[in-house]
């Protein structure tokens, strides 16, 4: 996997303008909102929503055999601008407590609504883990 950044062009913060990726398996990981395993909501607040909706998001992807760093795009779908600036910091340091220093391709999209109220945000993933070693 490769960071795609064009000369001249000032980093990103907190995501890259693009990955490029070789080879590997294709894992598509559908939304997950801030509920936990049982479909229950333990906060109305967006950063606890976001790391559990993340958490959600790896834990599907170890599924698959999958580790953080094979994510190469994530769409998060958010109902409040407002709340997620000023959440901003701590969102920051939730994502590098689960993933690090890896930052993927990423879009933010801000919603009227989602489906699973009181659901604040939403996240969804691509990942490209290596691929299975040909069987002897």
């Amino acid at each position: 996997m490769k960071t795609l950044l064009p000369e001249g062009w000032a980093p990103p913060q907190g995501y890259a303008n693009g990955i490029e990726v070789r080879a590997g398996r294709i894992v598509f990981l559908a939304g997950q909102v801030g509920w936990d395993a049982q479909q229950r909501f333990h906060s109305a607040d967006i950063a606890p929503q976001f790391a559990q909706a993340l958490d959600n998001i790896l834990a599907i992807l170890r599924e698959a055999g999958g580790r953080p760093e094979h994510i190469c795009r994530i769409t998060a779908f958010c109902c409040d601008r407002t709340r997620y600036l000023v959440a901003r910091k701590e969102l920051g340091a939730i994502w590098r407590e689960r993933m690090g220093r890896h930052y993927p391709a990423m879009s933010m999209i801000f919603v009227a609504d989602l489906l699973d109220h009181p659901a604040v945000i939403e996240l969804e993933a691509t990942a490209v883990l290596p691929s299975e070693p040909a069987n002897p």
